[in-house]
């Protein structure tokens, strides 16, 4: 089964603690207790000694093997608690600092986070006071977030120019906002008065925005479970394939996938499900060299048909 990025980082992690209370441990032993081969083991092992409690170096975990057994010569100094270097102190500082300030931010939140902040700010001493002289500023979504934020809590709809990748063209709608919430960008989702169902947008996708007199009144609904991620593929939408090579491979890693396998050259032949295959163009676009979209045939056609397109323009302009 093939095994991205995410789940070897899962696998180190837990390696590392198996490691410390198994000094001695046969690589035989610990590749069947992972349910991994002793190839795939080894190659964990040969990355865990570039990992440690720090990017400066000096503490790194030396951990090696005679291709029996197992050795972590150094598992009690790891072990020791973290410090954090005046340099950590002081982003941590910074962010908190930045984040205690973004509209819409519960209250209660807020002064967890004041409170936190208080307490690293004790403990880091003279080595962030450089924090003090630092700031941040959200400003790409913020004014977005604002309004969406004031909608919500004064129950008034919005007027949106929104901008679909899927269509790649702007659309004037009025949204009903239900909630704001985070899943690697920011989103609002909500009520669209144009299409009549539920909507998510993306914050940065919003040219423009407008909060309107007449009031919010979206339809009782019950909120989505965002634990699996925000786009959740179910079992009826359309099957997409697509070979990616190696600088490619990072797609399996962002997109929910069926099946992600091993190619000859090093690259993936990932399955997938989507409600709109189309939306996917943009992707082949992205990828060029990297990838292609192999099935369903009228989906390849179209991305190979959008990439000329998008090579005669170019052309064209220069």
């Amino acid at each position: 089964m093939a095994t991205n990025a995410i789940d070897q980082t899962r696998r180190m992690l837990s390696l590392v603690t198996y490691l410390r209370e198994r000094p001695g441990a046969h690589v035989q032993d610990v590749a069947r207790a992972f349910g991994i081969t002793e190839d795939e083991l080894i190659s964990d092992l040969d990355v865990l000694p570039m990992c440690g409690t720090s990017f400066r170096g000096g503490d790194l975990l030396d951990i090696d093997t005679d291709g029996d057994r197992i050795w972590w010569h150094n598992a009690d100094d790891v072990a020791e608690p973290l410090r954090l270097a005046a340099d950590e102190a002081t982003a941590l500082l910074v962010a908190a600092r930045a984040v205690a300030t973004l509209p819409g931010l519960r209250e209660s939140d807020r002064d967890a986070l004041v409170r936190a902040t208080a307490k690293l700010e004790t403990a880091a001493g003279e080595s962030g006071a450089a924090s003090s002289r630092l700031s941040v500023t959200f400003e790409a979504e913020g004014g977005v977030f604002a309004d969406v934020d004031r909608a919500i809590s004064e129950r008034r709809r919005l007027w949106l120019r929104y901008y679909s990748p899927a269509r790649d063209e702007l659309t004037e709608r009025e949204v009903d906002p239900i909630r704001l919430f985070a899943v690697g960008h920011t989103y609002m989702e909500g009520w669209c008065r144009l299409s009549e169902a539920r909507r998510t947008f993306r914050l940065d996708r919003v040219a423009e925005i407008r909060l309107l007199d007449a009031p919010a009144a979206p339809p009782e609904l019950e909120l989505r479970d965002l634990s699996a991620g925000l786009v959740q593929p179910a079992a009826e939408d359309p099957e997409v394939v697509i070979e990616v090579g190696t600088g490619g491979r990072w797609v399996a890693e962002y997109y929910p996938h069926d099946s992600a396998e091993e190619l000859p050259d090093g690259g993936l032949r990932i399955t997938l499900r989507t409600p709109d295959p189309a939306s996917l163009r943009r992707l082949a676009l992205r990828l060029g060299g990297d990838g292609r979209i192999v099935a369903p045939p009228e989906l390849a056609d179209s991305a190979r048909e959008a990439a000329r397109d998008a090579l005669a323009a170019y052309e064209d302009a220069v």
